[in-house]
């Protein structure tokens, strides 16, 4: 190896590049397996359903379905269906994580309520909101509120939970910095509370986006007259399997976009991770 060869290789600018081009690398190749995965699925679903191997009445090959989809977007019904579903997710989604990051911020940080508070969640969380949902339709009514409040429901405790835990597990050096500094409560709640819950709060906040979609579904199936579930549900009764495998993706689609959507902000909010 001459001279020059050996003073590149131990240049640390070309070392960085090195690791940087092999950083690249890396993402595309993962980014290639993310990609390939669902598109090999989609494949072998067509390829056993075209030659009979699958029971086509029970799984129609995906471009049969994509057919469906097409003509269920030029007719105007799919639209109908999605924007009511999106409208009653994102509004019950905001109505359990607002709520559920203001008292879970509050136990984490005051004792007195977490003890007071805590009983209530411990006995309400183990029951699953789509138990209530008969009496939220008494209470509410067979509208979208009704749809609106058992979604609220069920994603407030998961974002709760994660909240005070990530609260509590704040290094308390942190705690201590901002007292002998006299910060107020508004600051020591905005400045060391929130920055410090975000990592655990965050999870319970792409946990209760989850949840918020299986009860969409759930909900819609009772007491609705439009929206994904609906669809799901109707369509499944009257064995028009295509239009409830569109329903099925439709869900699926929304699940990984609001997953992709909360992990960007989880990246933006938290670069150090």
């Amino acid at each position: 190896m001459s001279i020059k060869e050996t003073e590149l290789q131990g240049n640390p600018f070309e070392i960085e590049q090195r690791e940087w081009k092999r950083r690249q690398k890396n993402e595309r190749w993962k980014q290639m397996l993310t990609i390939a995965s669902p598109i090999l699925l989609l494949m072998l679903w067509e390829f056993l359903s075209r030659t009979g191997l699958m029971d086509i009445r029970f799984f129609p090959p995906p471009t049969a379905i994509m057919g469906t989809f097409w003509e269920m977007i030029s007719n105007g019904t799919l639209f109908e269906h999605i924007g009511i579903s999106l409208y009653r997710i994102i509004l019950g989604f905001l109505l359990g994580v607002i709520p559920g990051v203001v008292i879970g911020l509050l136990m984490g940080l005051y004792s007195p309520i977490r003890h007071f508070i805590s009983p209530i969640v411990m006995a309400l969380m183990p029951i699953p909101t789509l138990a209530l949902l008969p009496i939220i339709i008494i209470l509410f009514g067979i509208g979208d509120l009704s749809k609106v409040i058992t979604i609220a429901g069920s994603v407030f405790f998961p974002v709760v939970i994660n909240t005070v835990a990530g609260v509590i597990n704040i290094d308390s050096i942190y705690l201590d910095v901002a007292k002998n500094y006299g910060a107020g409560k508004v600051n020591f709640f905005l400045k060391i509370a929130l920055p410090g819950a975000l990592p655990v709060m965050l999870e319970g906040i792409q946990m209760g986006q989850a949840i918020a979609l299986l009860t969409i579904v759930a909900a819609e199936m009772m007491g609705a007259t439009s929206g994904i579930g609906f669809l799901i549900w109707t369509s499944y009764k009257a064995f028009l399997l295509k239009e409830m495998y569109v329903g099925l993706i439709l869900i699926s689609f929304f699940g990984y976009l609001f997953s992709i959507m909360l992990r960007g902000l989880q990246k933006k909010m938290l670069p150090w991770r």
